[in-house]
């Protein structure tokens, strides 16, 4: 297929999106910086109040593209509709569930062993000197074999898929999981469910390829993801042009992530958590829990993916297993109530009743909560699972499908039931994303609010720390890779940790949402494309089990 791509058109457009970044940055951080100067303005109203103003606007038209609606009717004549992104996701989750054979359900025992360790003696042989290799060499990388790379890994299975992990399981699974209910009501638990099943599929799928086509440097420090896959493998198809337009969208688009979803959000749930508990409520109050903030997230992100990997090996499971224990004593303490609440789930998930949009309103409200907190087919986990240690791409991919499922299978699912069971599901006045969580959880355990609070700040944390390695690799294969880059780009990370703090949730839910979501758009498009040398590496994988 010959690519309608020229270099010199995608030249331009290389650097035209590169332009466009940094305006994008410029349009919301200089007006922040120049509010500095506005001494009056800014006691009378207060930081966060001046800062929200300075990034609404820029937000609000930025989600109006991403979220652009396919408008529907229905039989009733209600009517409705449903974003185009939606739409893709869920058709994507479902083709690959299909063409993996369900791999979802059929893999799911082995990839809880291949991160115990029962197939590392296989990752670690040599192999047969007789054996004939495919190899095929572009730009000086090795793309049909990653047996010469396999050592240059620099984290372990687990270590991967704990900083993946620690990238997912955040406060999606807390405030996300409120903001759906509220909105969707409680069926929209049961699309979030469906939707980290059929996620497992993209995870599968997009993990295999960012290790199969990843970057070794010669200091061994590895650079994957799909900016990488996109590039390469659609370069091995005969679609070199697509490839890297595909690959520049989505690094632009990860940045914007990172900043966004990886980042304010996280650090605006985090400030409004603590704040709230020790009753903080000056007009300042979020800039100054943004800076402590800011300030131990520069001291673990300047360390790189192994100081990353050796953090999230430690925190993630230790949040996890406060939170889970905390919910299921708020279940079993009001476990009467459990046949309801799983009633409403149902119920509600084909009737809609009571909630804007009906049954596809629901839908939709599950779908973007879920994939927001898993980011199945957003391709960010991708690029943290490159640096594993493996010559099996497809070890790497069945890793990933742990991910949707203990993010949104187990832990948003958790968090739906205590919501549903202690009845704040109809929503609470004044009160959303995690305060509404906070309260459901206080209305059993009063001094739970307390633990909470750690355990919030905690997967603010792991979460902020694992999308600047995410950011931090597509600001690098943007703009070039050197300490000078890499140094701007933490700072900026930094900065709005800070700027997270400060504004309102509906701005930088809005921000988050875009920016993740439009990293699926060329994601699953160039993920559908190269299916073909998925399947391959899972044959091939599947052969060296079977071998022994």
């Amino acid at each position: 297929m010959k690519c309608v791509f020229s270099t010199q058109r995608l030249t331009k457009f290389y650097i035209h999106m590169k332009k466009r970044l940094l305006l994008l940055l410029a349009s919301v951080l200089i007006p922040i910086l120049t509010f500095a100067q506005e001494t009056a303005e800014t006691a009378e109203r207060g930081w966060d109040e001046i800062i929200n103003d300075a990034v609404t606007p820029a937000t609000e038209f930025i989600f109006n593209i991403v979220f652009y609606p396919w408008v529907y009717s229905d039989m009733a004549n209600t009517g409705g509709s449903m974003p185009y992104v939606i739409i893709l996701l869920l058709g994507a989750a479902t083709i690959f569930t299909i063409y993996f054979k369900f791999i979802n359900i059929m893999k799911f025992p082995m990839a809880i062993n291949v991160v115990r360790g029962k197939y590392d003696d296989i990752d670690s042989h040599t192999p047969d000197p007789n054996e004939k290799l495919n190899v095929n060499v572009v730009d000086g990388d090795i793309i049909d074999t990653i047996k010469d790379e396999a050592e240059e890994g620099e984290v372990s299975h687990f270590q991967a898929l704990t900083a993946a992990l620690s990238g997912t399981v955040g406060l999606g699974n807390i405030s996300g999981v409120a903001i759906a209910i509220t909105v969707g009501g409680p069926g929209a638990t049961f699309w979030m469910i469906v939707a980290g099943l059929m996620g497992m599929s993209s995870k599968f799928a997009e993990c295999t390829l960012g290790v199969k086509y990843r970057d070794v440097g010669p200091d061994g420090t590895v650079y994957g993801g799909p900016m990488y896959y996109l590039s390469k493998g659609l370069r091995e198809r005969g679609m070199a042009g697509l490839g890297k337009f595909l690959a520049v969208f989505f690094a632009v688009m990860c940045i914007g992530g990172s900043f966004g979803g990886g980042n304010m959000f996280q650090a605006n749930q985090a400030a409004a958590q603590f704040n709230s508990m020790i009753g903080a409520t000056g007009g300042s109050a979020g800039v100054v829990f943004g800076l402590v903030m800011a300030v131990f997230v520069a001291i673990v992100i300047l360390g790189g993916i192994k100081r990353i990997a050796s953090v999230t090996e430690k925190v993630v499971p230790f949040m996890v297993g406060i939170y889970l224990l905390a919910a299921l004593v708020v279940i079993v303490m009001s476990i009467g109530q459990l046949p309801a609440a799983f009633g409403m789930i149902f119920d509600g998930a084909f009737t809609g009743a009571g909630v804007t949009g009906g049954f596809i309103g629901v839908l939709i409200q599950g779908f973007r909560r879920a994939a927001f907190s898993n980011e199945a087919g957003v391709g960010s986990a991708a690029i943290a699972h490159s640096a594993v240690k493996t010559k099996y791409a497809a070890s790497e991919g069945i890793v990933a499908l742990l991910e949707p499922f203990i993010d949104t299978v187990v832990v948003c699912t958790i968090t739906a039931l205590v919501i549903i069971i202690t009845g704040f599901h109809t929503g609470a006045e004044g009160l959303g994303g995690v305060d509404l969580t906070s309260a459901a959880f206080a209305s059993v355990i009063p001094w739970f609010p307390y633990v909470l609070t750690i355990a919030v700040v905690l997967f603010a944390f792991s979460t902020m720390i694992s999308w600047s390695y995410y950011g931090l690799q597509s600001w690098l294969y943007l703009f070039g890779r050197s300490k000078v880059n890499e140094y701007v780009y933490k700072v900026l990370f930094c900065l709005f940790v800070v700027v997270g703090a400060a504004a309102s949730l509906g701005a930088v839910t809005d921000f988050s949402d875009s920016m993740i979501f439009a990293m699926a758009i060329p994601n699953l498009i160039g993920v559908f494309l190269l299916l073909p040398k998925v399947k391959e590496e899972l044959n091939r994988y599947m052969d060296a089990v079977n071998k022994g």
